[in-house]
């Protein structure tokens, strides 16, 4: 569908963000903030859909916005317990804090009827297309 080549793009234009806003980041730390907000997203002739995975995050710390044609989730996960023995040592630890946010481009949305929806752990987005996407298609005379 139309999104297919604007998925790609937005891809491309993450990873060139992700490789200059994680430069100087610990070694250590091989993910991006992008691992942290898994998404699925869908389109149907009616609407976008994204389903965002924010395990861990309260209601009032995440923020949706839509400016530009660009939807921008942001979320901040505090702290978490210290499970490290009396000496402090921890094995393995792969649970992360902090804020995280990221973005994604649709076009002719309506964005006064944009929907979210946050349950366990689980935002859905809902993204209404324009009426002129749904229905107005446009041949162009070749001279």
């Amino acid at each position: 569908m139309t999104n297919e080549l604007n998925n790609r793009l937005n891809d491309l234009m993450q990873r060139r963000d992700d490789l200059f806003n994680n430069f100087g980041q610990s070694l250590f730390n091989f993910g991006s903030n992008n691992e942290e907000m898994k998404t699925d997203i869908s389109e149907t002739d009616k609407d976008y859909k994204v389903v965002v995975d924010l395990p861990g995050v309260d209601k009032k710390d995440i923020s949706v916005d839509f400016k530009n044609n660009q939807l921008t989730i942001s979320a901040k996960r505090d702290s978490f317990s210290d499970e490290s023995d009396a000496n402090g040592n921890v094995i393995s630890s792969e649970r992360s804090y902090g804020r995280f946010t990221r973005s994604y481009r649709f076009p002719n949305v309506d964005q006064d009827k944009i929907n979210a929806k946050y349950e366990a752990g689980v935002l859905k987005v809902v993204l209404p297309k324009t009426a002129e996407e749904i229905s107005n298609t446009k041949r162009i005379q070749i001279d």
